[in-house]
């Protein structure tokens, strides 16, 4: 589904993606995961012309997988701004990397997707009497 993002977007996707999870038994996952998503559509927001967007939330066997799809083909950079360790910008990234098991970009149709993945956690043998 597409979307047309502002700066209070990253609200509501947190709020769909918490409901997913919970859904899906993974409410733990939920904290990190919207911090990774809110980065994700601020990058949307501050680089996009015309902050357009889809987002994926996928669940399998394997774990969680976020997918925000841009139109804007430029690469992702990882690096602070010139605003050195206390700069405002530049570790978004950084962030995503920090508090998730997996993140990447690939080239999309017109644009790129930018991904995250959290491995699902180990199912409990429930014991037999």
């Amino acid at each position: 589904m597409g979307f047309t993002v502002g700066e209070h977007s990253a609200r509501h996707m947190r709020r769909i993606l918490r409901i997913h999870l919970a859904s899906w038994g993974l409410a733990g996952l939920s904290h990190a995961a919207e911090l990774a998503l809110t980065e994700l559509i601020a990058n949307v927001v501050r680089h996009v012309p015309g902050r357009s967007c889809s987002v994926l939330i996928l669940c399998g066997p394997q774990g969680v997988r976020v997918e925000v799809t841009d139109c804007c083909p430029d690469p992702v950079r990882v690096a602070r701004s010139d605003g050195g360790a206390l700069g405002e910008g530049g570790r978004g990234l950084l962030l995503v990397e920090a508090v998730t098991d997996r993140w990447g970009v690939e080239p999309a149709a017109a644009g790129k997707t930018v991904w995250f993945e959290y491995d699902a956690p180990p199912r409990r043998e429930t014991a037999r009497k």
